[in-house]
């Protein structure tokens, strides 16, 4: 017999969650009548739903197509699926979906973006004017990466160390990957290297090449910025480039450079060079000047000399060349 003082079209809230995992009103109702009195049978769950026969067939063809329902057995008719399982269930194919769509929006944006070229190419580039709008536009870029950023770092610098350590390492906080390749003139700057020294503590990867070619930004390798013109009356001023070949010719580039790049990261204990041996190893391996390695390990340049050839005594190496590959041979890069 139905119960019809338990009605659950008395219980459906009125904005229902179930619509996220998509679910309409009335569906809903027939689970919860099917939920409530499982034995009343089709001609008992349209009563209790106000529904005809024929709608409520279909109600429950959508139902078992969910999961929500399962088929009749030998055991009975249709019955209801435990909503712990059926609804996380559901929740998972809706997220496997708009995970698959995400993805198609990304292919779409793609050909989106190529027919804004096609129709407009100056859409392409935007130039940013003196420092102060070029310090802006970083920081935005910053804050809008979502994957990756990509830097080459090399003189001069226009903002000032501080505030670009503190756009960096959020980037890190919010878990993007950093990948900073580091021209080693730059690095003879002792705020520069402490700088970076920073940033590889936080988790950036850091490279160094004795040259770089360009100073260059690129995030998620859709949008990169570099300098158009640089000049001593402060006439600076920078491009933004936006998802196209240049960018990807731009990604390619730093993937270039990166491979052929030496890390650089604080040193380790390996039981065989002592912290300012390490230190020593990796800034001449990054092409640095002996006079920059002598500043920034405090001593005299007579006295950085005397350690590079002792260490070169003790690895059985008879250049400064053949140190650098017996201290790579051993890891200790």
């Amino acid at each position: 017999m139905v119960n019809t003082a338990q009605d659950p079209a008395q219980q459906t809230p009125a904005a229902s969650p179930w619509a996220a995992v998509g679910v309409s009103a009335f569906d809903e109702l027939v689970y919860r009548s099917v939920l409530h009195q499982p034995d009343a049978g089709a001609a008992g769950w349209a009563l209790l739903t106000g529904a005809t026969p024929a709608r409520l067939r279909e109600a429950c063809d959508r139902l078992l197509t969910l999961g929500l329902l399962q088929p009749p057995d030998s055991m009975g008719g249709l019955r209801a699926v435990d909503p712990r399982v059926a609804i996380r269930a559901l929740i998972r194919r809706r997220e496997t979906e708009s995970e698959l769509l995400a993805a198609t929006a990304e292919e779409m944006a793609t050909a989106y973006e190529a027919g804004l070229l096609r129709e407009e190419p100056s859409r392409l580039i935007e130039v940013a004017s003196g420092e102060g709008a070029i310090a802006a536009r970083l920081e935005e870029m910053y804050a809008r990466a979502e994957h990756e950023v990509c830097l080459f770092d090399t003189p001069p610098y226009l903002a000032p160390p501080a505030s670009q350590l503190h756009s960096q390492a959020d980037l890190l906080r919010r878990g993007i990957v950093s990948r900073g390749i580091y021209a080693a003139s730059g690095l003879e700057d002792p705020d520069v290297l402490s700088r970076t020294w920073k940033m590889v503590e936080l988790g950036e990867q850091a490279r160094v090449l004795p040259s770089v070619p360009l100073k260059l930004l690129v995030v998620d390798g859709r949008r990169a910025m570099l300098p158009l013109t640089s000049s001593e009356a402060g006439g600076y001023c920078a491009v933004v480039v936006w998802h196209s070949a240049v960018t990807e010719a731009l990604q390619k580039l730093f993937e270039l450079a990166w491979q052929q790049a030496t890390p650089l990261g604080r040193p380790e204990g390996n039981g065989e060079l002592t912290e300012d041996e390490q230190t020593l190893t990796r800034l001449l391996a990054a092409g640095m000047k002996d006079e920059a390695v002598a500043r920034h390990l405090g001593v005299s340049l007579r006295t950085l000399r005397r350690r590079v050839s002792d260490l070169q005594e003790r690895l059985g190496a008879a250049s400064r060349f053949q140190l650098g590959l017996r201290v790579a041979q051993r890891g200790w890069l």
